[in-house]
This record gives C-alpha cells, structure tokens and sequence, in this order.
C-alpha cells in the first residue's frame, strides 16, 4: 500500500530548479532589512519619522536564521520560494523578497524585507444583531527586532470575559523550533497551553518532533436553539509527544511516517459540583502522509499591498490511534481511531481553488461499529479576473457523532456561518454554510496606511442536531473591509449591514455586524 501511494504523490505535479543555477554554489547572503516606513510612501512625513523611530527592525541574524539555504550551499531554486514563505510565515514583514544578484562575478542571495508596525494596543469590537463582543490589550508582534510575539489580552463575550497571555518564540534554543505558550484566566475556569518543537518546516525536511499539552480546569456550555442547554466542569491534564521521519523528500514532494502518543487526565461533572475522579487514559497513533508541495502568491485576497501565500498543494494522511480498555478507555469508549485527511488544489493565472475534507472516529463495541467520530469537507473557488475585483466562493459542511461536550459546531463562535445573527444562533452536530462574496478593492494604500476595499455578499447555513429538523437562515448585504497596510499582518476589519432571510430564525430584518473578517485562504 505504501508504494502505491508514493506512486501517487508522483502524479500530483512539482517545481523545477533552473539547470544555470542549480549546480553553483552560493557564496553570500546579502539581508536589507527596512523599518517600517522605509520608503515612507505616501505616509506623511512626520509619522513616518515617528513611526521608524519608535520600532525596533527586525534582526538580520533572525532573517538568515530564518531562510532555508545559508553561504556555502548549492543554489536551489525552489528553496529560495520557501524561504520567501517562510519569513512571511513569521508574522512580522509587510512584504519580502529574494532574488539573485553577483557579487564580484560570484552568485549570491539577496534577502530584502520590510518590518510591519508590531507593537500596538489591541481594541476589538464586533457585534453580531446585538450579541456584542469586546476585547482590550497590548500586542507586540516583533520584540525588540527577534520576531518573538507577546500578546496580553482581556476579552469579554456573551457568555464569560477572561485575560490571556500568549507567547510565541521561534528558533528558541533550536534553529527550527517554536515555543508557544498561552496561560487563561476565565471568569469561570483557568487552563494552560503549551508547545515545543520542531515541524516538518520545508518540503524536503528529514524529521519532525514536537511535544504539547493542556491544564486546568473550565466550563464547558453547551446551546441549542440559541439557549443554553447545559453546563459543565471539565478538569483536564493532558501530554502529548509526535514526531515523524520522511520516507521520501524532495523540493516539491514528500512521504512521511509519523508517530504520535498521548496521556490524558480528564472528567466532565456538573458545574458547580464537586469534580468526579479523572479518568486517565493512553493513546498511542501512527499515520502516514504523502504530497506535493504548491503554493501561489496572490494580492488583495484577504489583506491589502502585501503578498498572500494560498495553499494549493495537494496531500493525503491516513492513520489510525489505538485506545483499548487496557490502556484506560472505558469499555464502550474502546477501539481504534482511524483518521483520514486530504487536500487538492489547483491554480490558474487569474485565481486558484482548494477541496479539502478530515475524518476521524472511534470504532468499537459488540459489533465494532462507530461509535463517536466527525467528518467536515471544504471547498473555495477564488478568481481575480476582473479588475480590481475577487470573486470568491465557498461552500463547507461537518456533522459529527456523540462527540465531547463542548465540541458542538457554533457558527458564530468560529465565524464560519451567516454572518448576522446573534451568538449561538446555529449550534448542534450538523452543519453547513454557503458563502459568495465579489471583494472589490477600493483603494491598496490610503496614506501609506490603510486599505479599503467593499464587498457585496449573499450566504446560506445552519446547525443543529441529529434529533431535530435542520435550521438555517441566510443574510445578504454589502460590507466595508478596511486593513492597515502597515501592520504585520494586516487583519481586515469588515462593517457590514446585512438583510436576513428565511423560515426557521427569528429575528428577521436588517442587521448592522462589525468583526474581524474571515479569512478563506
């Protein structure tokens, strides 16, 4: 079965290195790393001498720590595209390039970047047809020039506030390793989140390990037709360890076996009550992956004046956990986990789509049937053919199966619903939404600081239970999508005012929705 599917990864298609490049060696690296404002464009003048004097440029020893290739290599085209990913991946550059040049006759890399303002105090409001959501922080996305990101937040919901402190730390210790480190403080619990490792960082990477885990304890809710339903007490400790080996590795394609172990502490009680004794329970797994590799660069998909990477590679994992009752699981919670999850992508010269769909359950009992387990597939269709505009659309949909309580879908916990209804409008264990938007861009760079752009958009969905008729609605309407063009990532704000529709939610009318817009990449 292996060698077929690695006769499979060899039929989804590659890059090609340039044969007058391939074979010389790389003699320098050369890094031009520019502030925020360098050039100033249109920003005027005195903020932008205000701006690059308050940051901190990134390092050059975090760029070339960062890039794939170092002086002494062979040239390798499709490594250089990857470094290019790679930066942009930390989170920290409005824009990067990297391009050949030659110093004194001998080949070399350059690596030119531009930081994104990074530090900034975090203010978010959205509402949704009155269900308001409001958060207040300080964020720094790039300390002191080393792209470590370190984010303090207090965020208040329709059902609990909570202050936050998240980490992340990229190359700690390790080259290609990250830490990310988030500790909660909720009205009504408190955990911990945690991880370290090194991924499968390229395309062509050898080996992958990584080790994370959870503690604390929180309330789990549960809604239904819009109501709250239940409420629980989950207590939970859990460590986990994973690595893999590649079996193949090329610049474009890869097989990869992997193997994964867990150890869980966990128990469900009534909130309120005292905690039930925990249930501790091991679960080893092992998977195996093969794919090729593809992205394309796209421009005013979901940000403004700056590169977006979309993935359209194609790529297929099938593995499997073992959980039988001697390593802790309850006699009809015992079995085995398949899992399976794939992608295909495809791309054109004016836009790109992406189908992907994930598999997982718990076979077991008498007739070893399913006995929990969820599938969810995916699909988006985005073209740039029109000046000025992309036409995006995007259908998905998951049901689900005696899962965890707390898991149910939300549609607008995750904003993957009709955008203007209130929260919990759409929760139960089956799912779909429909989504057509035409973004048309407006202005790339207003003041060298903000994109604006509009968006006409009609969607389609609901959630609900297995042992109720579906509930969906719809909404339609035109949204404002504003994105500062200077910032690290460049998020987009969307103010939308949208007419809603159809037989199963009250609540009908117009409805006036502020959040983070989604992105569809």
């Amino acid at each position: 079965m292996a060698a077929a599917l690695l006769a499979a990864a060899g039929a989804l298609g590659g890059a090609v290195v340039p044969r007058a490049l391939a074979a010389q060696t790389i003699d320098t690296v050369v890094v031009q790393n520019r502030n925020v404002f360098e050039p100033p464009g249109d920003t005027p003048g005195l903020l932008a001498r205000l701006g690059d004097a308050l940051h901190v440029t990134t390092r050059a020893w975090v760029i070339r720590r960062t890039v794939l290739f170092d002086r002494g290599d062979a040239y390798d085209s499709a490594r250089v595209v990857e470094s290019a990913r790679a930066l942009r991946g930390l989170g920290v550059f409005r824009d990067v390039e990297l391009d050949t040049v030659r110093v004194d006759g001998k080949l070399g890399v350059r690596v030119a970047t531009a930081d994104g303002w990074s530090t900034r105090p975090q203010g978010g409001w959205s509402s949704a047809a009155g269900s308001v959501t409001w958060s207040l922080g300080l964020v720094e996305k790039n300390l002191l020039g080393t792209a470590n990101q370190l984010q303090a937040l207090y965020d208040h919901t329709p059902d609990r506030s909570s202050w936050a402190l998240l980490l992340h730390s990229p190359g700690l210790v390790l080259r290609r390793a990250s830490l990310d480190l988030e500790l909660v403080d909720l009205s009504d619990g408190r955990a911990a989140y945690w991880s370290y490792g090194v991924p499968f960082y390229e395309t062509s990477a050898p080996a992958s390990l990584a080790t994370g885990g959870e503690a604390g304890t929180t309330r789990v809710l549960t809604f239904r037709d819009g109501s709250l339903v239940d409420s629980l007490q989950r207590r939970a400790l859990r460590f986990s360890l994973g690595g893999g080996i590649a079996l193949r590795a090329t610049d474009h394609e890869y097989a990869r076996l992997e193997v994964f172990a867990q150890l869980r502490r966990e128990s469900f009680t009534p909130y309120g009550t005292a905690a039930a004794t925990d249930s501790l329970s091991f679960a080893p797994a092992l998977g195996l992956e093969i794919g090729r590799s593809r992205f394309v660069v796209a421009r005013s998909l979901d940000q403004y004046d700056r590169p977006e990477d979309v993935d359209v590679s194609s790529r297929l994992w099938i593995g499997a956990w073992v959980a039988p009752r001697a390593f802790g699981y309850a006699g009809g919670r015992a079995g085995i986990g398949p899992q399976v999850s794939a992608q295909w992508g495809a791309a054109w010269g004016s836009g790109f789509a992406w189908l992907r769909f994930n598999a997982d359950g718990v076979l077991g009992g008498p007739g070893w049937g399913l006995d929990s387990g969820r599938a969810d597939a995916a699909m988006t269709v985005a073209t740039q053919r029109l000046p000025l505009q992309t036409l995006v659309v995007h259908a998905e949909g998951a049901a689900a199966r005696r899962i965890a309580p707390g898991t149910e879908y939300d549609l607008w916990l995750y904003f993957d619903g009709p955008r203007a209804y209130p929260a919990h409008a759409f929760t139960g264990t089956r799912r779909y939404w429909l989504v057509a938007e035409d973004r048309f861009l407006v202005a790339n760079d207003v003041l060298g600081l903000v994109g604006v752009g509009l968006a006409p958009f009609v969607e389609w969905g609901g959630a609900w239970y297995a042992d109720e008729r579906p509930r969906a609605a719809g909404d339609a309407g035109l949204a404002l999508r504003l994105g500062a063009t200077r910032s690290t990532r460049g998020e987009v704000t969307e103010i939308a005012v949208a007419q809603r529709f159809g037989p199963n939610i009250a609540g009908k009318g117009w409805a006036l929705v502020v959040r983070q817009a989604v992105d569809l990449r």
